[in-house]
């Protein structure tokens, strides 16, 4: 097991981390270039000032009508999308091995809170799963690979906080939670979980489109 989790501590560590930044760099330019070729429009109506404010209203929860409308998921969604970003940038173990590669840190999440946030992040995302499932409207438009993206961001959650409880089989979790939290990586600019490159552009534009062109707002 030693020798396994020197490997993917390591060398797949480092391999994941380039993919996944070269692939990020990749999926934001390719998409610049398509709208420049294809889309003029989002260039010619884009406003800082209307986008800034466009994004600034999406990202403060129950701001928008449609949060309003749907409370819980709402709140299941926010909950989770701040939990599952802040839990991995500020858990104690992921700055200090950022910090034995890269010699710096930051502060960090005390151990108790960033374990309550990983719950949350485990309940919240049940609740959208359920969603997916007993919700008729958006069960229609689920397909397997809804599913299969939810699991895959679970899944980091599920084996860190196995890990960390030292519940049975817990070495074994360790590594499949920097496994699974690798395969997050390298998926993100390549599925679906590119939102969370594109949303300030998409919110940018939608924003600018909505007040410089319609002068109205966007929510």
């Amino acid at each position: 097991m030693t020798a396994i989790y020197s490997f993917i501590a390591g060398p797949l560590m480092w391999a994941v981390f380039a993919v996944f930044v070269v692939g990020c760099i990749w999926r934001v330019a390719s998409l610049a270039l398509i709208a420049r070729k294809k889309d003029v429009a989002f260039y010619e109506y884009w406003n800082n000032r209307y986008a800034a404010r466009s994004i600034a209203h999406w990202i403060v929860p129950f701001r928008s009508q449609s949060m309003r409308q749907n409370p819980a998921t709402t709140t299941a969604s926010f909950v989770f999308h701040i939990t599952a970003i802040v839990t991995p940038l500020f858990l104690s173990a992921h700055v200090l091995l950022f910090q034995e590669a890269f010699g710096f840190s930051w502060p960090v999440l005390p151990n108790a809170i960033a374990d309550a946030f990983t719950m949350l992040a485990i309940v919240s995302l049940v609740f959208l799963v359920g969603r997916r499932i007993f919700v008729r409207e958006v069960r229609y438009l689920t397909t397997w690979s809804d599913f299969a993206l939810l699991a895959l961001v679970a899944l980091p959650f599920v084996t860190g906080f196995w890990a960390y409880h030292l519940l049975p089989g817990a070495g074994w979790a360790t590594i499949l939670h920097i496994l699974s939290g690798q395969a997050l990586l390298v998926a993100i600019p390549f599925t679906r979980l590119s939102h969370m490159l594109l949303f300030f552009f998409m919110r940018g534009y939608i924003g600018s489109e909505f007040g410089g062109v319609r002068k109205a707002q966007d929510w």
